[in-house]
């Protein structure tokens, strides 16, 4: 099951646009990196054992690392570029340039397929979330 939508936001509004427009990029095309792998952290980390934005590898316009532990207590470090996410290596800040992975577009889709645990914790969220709107409702 492959999903590019996050339970707990509801809103248009991504964390990245938010962030953009406070720091004054609003209307612009330029995208900070680090701002975006920030924004992905934060959508996620309620699925996840932990997942943070690299301060050991070099953050750019154009790219960001992230490193993440699956609650298999398997350990990534992805790469955001505009192309997407991907698994650049199998421990915290580690690249491996050999390493040929397929670009996920959303953060959803790539921890789909990395952890079964993910999808579950997913699938709950969106549960709770739909619960509580369906109580909401009722009142």
């Amino acid at each position: 099951m492959e999903t590019d939508c996050n339970p707990m936001e509801l809103s248009g509004v991504s964390g990245f646009e938010e962030e953009a427009e406070l720091n004054g990029f609003e209307g612009t095309d330029m995208k900070d990196m680090r701002l975006e792998a920030e924004a992905v952290v934060n959508d996620v980390l309620f699925a996840v054992n932990t997942m943070f934005v690299s301060k050991t590898l070099h953050c750019a316009d154009d790219v960001a690392y992230i490193n993440v532990e699956t609650r298999e207590r398997n350990r990534y470090c992805l790469e955001l570029t505009e192309a997407g996410l991907r698994v650049v290596g199998y421990a915290f800040d580690q690249v491996d340039d050999h390493l040929q992975t397929p670009y996920h577009e959303t953060v959803y889709s790539l921890l789909d397929t990395l952890s079964p645990a993910y999808r579950e914790a997913f699938g709950n969220a969106l549960l709770q979330r739909l619960e509580a709107l369906k109580r909401e409702g009722q009142s």
